[in-house]
């Protein structure tokens, strides 16, 4: 159990990764929302694998940047806050669970790639399939980003022990 002094390191990192993924957006608005929607940010899913904690706040960064640069409205707003939270939740499973890492690459693509069409479908009125097809065609690049993000900071000992003030391999 966190005390309040790693409580407190924990909702400090929460509200620097919303910030990031909401400015990544910002910044890559112009290509998130396209015909692929290549959103660099939801790469950001993959901290949840060392830090679950950050389930709800990488849900909670999907909702605010599809509130803030989305024109879709409420539906695509708590859609993609549940997108987030499912996948950021699954690629925590993946290892509580050992399973292999580079199945981050899937569940960062293929739950937003499938998930956000369901309510993407009918506002624009384009069949599910092809957009379900481009949605995880653009989730492919965050995906593999998001696998080298952890591959690069586990064997620094970032993680949730981290944060409490536990031993790392850094030290």
């Amino acid at each position: 159990m966190l005390n309040i002094k790693h409580k407190t390191r924990a909702l400090t990192m929460s509200a620097l990764v919303v910030a990031m993924y909401v400015v990544i957006m910002f910044a890559t608005q112009k290509f998130a929302f396209g015909q692929f929607q290549i959103r660099l940010a939801t790469s950001l899913y993959c901290l949840s694998y060392l830090f679950p904690f950050l389930i709800l706040p990488l849900g909670l960064s999907n909702f605010l940047s599809n509130t803030l640069f989305g024109v879709l409205g409420l539906p695509d707003m708590l859609g993609g806050a549940v997108v987030g939270i499912l996948t950021a939740g699954a690629v925590f499973l993946i290892r509580k669970l050992r399973l292999p890492k580079l199945l981050i690459i899937p569940a960062i693509t293929l739950i937003p790639g499938l998930g956000a069409p369901v309510w993407l479908s009918p506002i624009l009125g384009v069949p599910y399939a092809p957009l379900a097809l481009s949605v995880c065609i653009g989730q492919l690049v965050p995906a593999v980003l998001g696998y080298l993000i952890v591959t690069a900071l586990e064997p620094l000992g970032l993680d949730e022990k981290y944060i409490s003030g536990g031993k790392t391999n850094a030290d």
